[in-house]
């Protein structure tokens, strides 16, 4: 378990450090199909770094929906939890301290008049809520006992990718509480005021993701 724990808070602080870093220090005018990327080729990057240690769930999210569909004990998932939590608090610290703007802009999630697209919190809800759904479907599917393998990291890396090309203008991409959280905690602020959002949505995106498994629909083992 230690080291289950040390690689998903490593793969935490890894993904927001480049998924948020190429929103924070890329260059101007803000490039939504970089960060899209950035974020994508990370979880690549990590589903074959620590794959094979944790499963690279990096996710709170994704872990509670490997929990629903009866493939992960509470237990672990809350370990999981920490880690992740922990993670993504040390990569937007580490961002912080590389950043011009320092704690004031970690690319931090949102909504509402002044962020990116200024959608309502209506549309940031019911766009977690499905993306995070269809992000844990893609991740269930392919790692499963019948999944893809070898080409698991690159199908959940590309999805991960399209939703933040679809939704980046929304909320800024969540579909996981721990990136959300980390850069928020630092950023303060409104951040921190809209948080419940990107912990709520994902949650609730993941329990209906995992259900079509645990309730037969989609697992292929039947």
């Amino acid at each position: 378990m230690v080291k289950r724990f040390s690689a998903e808070l490593v793969g935490t602080m890894v993904l927001v450090l480049f998924g948020c870093g190429a929103a924070v220090l890329g260059p101007a005018p803000f490039d939504q199909l970089a960060v899209s990327l950035a974020f994508g080729f990370a979880i690549v990057a990590m589903a074959y770094g620590i794959g094979p240690v944790s499963g690279c769930h990096v996710n709170p999210a994704v872990s509670l929906a490997a929990f629903v569909a009866g493939r992960m004990s509470a237990k672990d998932m809350l370990v999981y939890w920490v880690a992740q939590f922990i993670g993504a608090l040390i990569g937007a610290f580490l961002l912080s301290l590389i950043a011009k703007t320092g704690m004031a802009n970690l690319g931090q999630n949102g909504w509402g008049q002044g962020y990116l697209g200024e959608y309502g919190m209506h549309a940031a809800l019911i766009f977690e809520v499905v993306m995070t759904a269809i992000f844990v479907v893609v991740i269930l599917g392919v790692s499963g006992d019948k999944g893809h393998g070898p080409f698991a990291g690159v199908a959940i890396g590309i999805t991960l990718a399209v939703i933040h090309i679809v939704g980046i203008q929304v909320t800024g991409v969540s579909v996981n509480p721990a990136r959300s959280f980390g850069p928020a905690v630092l950023a303060g602020g409104t951040a921190i005021s809209q948080l419940w959002l990107f912990i709520v949505a994902p949650a609730v995106g993941a329990v209906l993701g995992a259900l079509l498994f645990r309730l037969k629909v989609l697992d292929p083992a039947d």
